[in-house]
């Protein structure tokens, strides 16, 4: 197990370096990591004996990704229309089938996935699209990142004190804080390339720290509630899609909104 976990880091590693190099491929990489980890949250929850729409959902999710690797734009904020004319088909579609049980559970599902992951994750090929983005998205990466492997070395090496364990038994305090620290450590790391302060560092760093760990939770929580432990296997070792990138679900509309507001 260890082994498959080294083996599928080093290559994450360094596909990912290719993929921040050119902003195309970080788009395009982006959008097909969205649409995986949409086929993974939905079949969760046929799992769970929800009622769904998993393709319909998945096509739906594909588009808000891929109108921003295609520069595409109804309006300003044109994703407000896109998620109301999402419910409006989804409603169209439900007068279709036979039984009225768990309408109300199956739309709202659908829609909380598109936004949880298609457009939470999206805001990953907002920040490689800024002017510096490529400087931007491997910040946020540092940061965040670095929070999961000084949560796991922490946890795995010091960690006695049970932290939520009806969420993740075997997540501790001892590994949060660690994870913690390692955020700071990835923002100190990327001052020199985002010339923000050391309070600003320090903000950022402990801000995106505590929103990863929270990421993971938020994740670890659903899979709870569907009675399993990964989303899937497409990373030996490390799990599903959703399981390496759930850190970053909430970091990067936070970093992203952070930029925009006090750098660009």
């Amino acid at each position: 197990m260890l082994i498959k976990r080294i083996i599928s880091s080093v290559l994450i590693i360094l596909f990912t370096a290719l993929a921040i190099s050119i902003d195309w491929l970080c788009g395009l990489t982006v959008t097909a990591l969205i649409i995986a980890g949409l086929y993974e949250f939905f079949t969760m929850l046929e799992k769970r004996g929800i009622s769904i729409y998993k393709y319909f959902g998945i096509g739906l999710g594909a588009v808000i990704p891929l109108s921003l690797v295609y520069r595409f734009e109804l309006t300003r904020n044109w994703e407000f229309l896109f998620v109301v004319m999402g419910i409006l088909f989804l409603i169209l579609m439900q007068f279709r089938r036979r039984q009225n049980t768990g309408v109300i559970v199956g739309i709202s599902t659908t829609i909380f996935g598109i936004l949880y992951i298609s457009w939470f994750l999206s805001f990953l090929i907002r920040i490689r699209y800024l002017p510096q983005g490529a400087l931007f998205i491997t910040a946020l990466l540092l940061m965040t990142k670095l929070g999961d492997i000084g949560a796991y070395l922490i946890g795995s090496r010091f960690g006695k004190t049970p932290f939520m364990p009806r969420i993740s038994p075997k997540k501790t305090i001892e590994g949060a804080i660690g994870g913690l620290l390692f955020s700071v450590l990835g923002a100190l790391a990327s001052r020199p390339f985002l010339g923000f302060s050391y309070i600003n560092i320090l903000l950022v760093g402990f801000s995106l720290g505590i929103l990863g760990q929270l990421g993971d939770l938020s994740e670890s929580l659903m899979k709870r509630d569907c009675q399993i432990k990964d989303s899937g296997g497409a990373f030996p070792g490390l799990g599903g899609v959703l399981d390496i990138m759930d850190s970053l679900i909430f970091t990067a509309p936070v970093f992203y909104f952070y930029i925009n507001t006090l750098v660009l």
